[in-house]
């Protein structure tokens, strides 16, 4: 029985090449244009090379074969899926990763990011400082984005040569802190040059802030329930 079938199977594909021979200057065959039933020929008889092969390797064990035949048409149609929506599963994988990874920034568009609100309730926001990664704390009562000594080293600034004579009040008290501008600060696709920032004294600051000398230069920012949105000036 299997191989009439497979006769019946190859002599549809033979015909089908045929038809595709004499008509290659035709714009369709059958009311199918030339290329699609160029691209089903193809795959019809790719399906018969498949099948054959699967048929010969089982030979009397059919049961086997339509169950591993069905199985890679079950892979094939989750990578068809998956390849399909390819955008979509991206965007949700960023939103749950946003959600378990503190900090972590999803972009919404070429200039608007958004971020989670971390367990403690604050923003931790994982920003770009001179192209290095630094972890800082959104601060809206911060004049100025503030770096502490190990993140302003990892940014490559010279703090050897600082000079900290800039006033600075705290929740412990008054402060000094070392003037400086950072050639790039950038929080996802938000980017911002030559943002002026404050460096504070070793042992002054345990994390990085994110001060309102950065969030002044953007388009806006919002604080919509447990998300910050922050978009870029474009």
């Amino acid at each position: 029985m299997q191989r009439p079938l497979l006769w019946v199977l190859l002599t549809g594909v033979a015909i089908a090449l045929a038809v595709l021979l004499v008509n290659h200057d035709a714009e369709t065959i059958a009311g199918i244009p030339t290329h699609d039933f160029g691209s089903l020929a193809y795959r019809l008889a790719l399906i018969v090379a498949i099948g054959s092969a699967v048929l010969v390797m089982f030979r009397e064990r059919l049961t086997q074969a339509l169950s591993a035949a069905l199985i890679w048409i079950v892979i094939g149609l989750a990578l068809a899926v998956g390849y399909t929506y390819r955008f979509d599963l991206r965007d949700i994988s960023e939103r749950v990763l946003a959600e378990l990874v503190p900090g972590r920034v999803v972009q919404r568009a070429a200039l608007t990011v958004e971020i989670v609100r971390g367990s403690a309730g604050d923003f931790q926001v994982a920003a770009q400082i001179n192209g290095v990664r630094v972890t800082m704390v959104l601060d809206t009562g911060a004049s100025s984005v503030v770096l502490t000594q190990a993140a302003a080293k990892a940014a490559g600034l010279p703090i050897e040569m600082l000079n900290y004579d800039v006033n600075v009040d705290t929740a412990n008290g008054r402060t000094r802190a070392a003037s400086v501008t950072l050639d790039r600060v950038a929080v996802g696709g938000v980017v911002e040059r030559s943002v002026s920032a404050l460096i504070a004294q070793p042992g002054q600051l345990r994390t990085s802030l994110l001060g309102m000398s950065f969030l002044n230069r953007l388009d806006s920012w919002e604080v919509r329930g447990d998300k910050l949105i922050m978009r870029g000036r474009p």
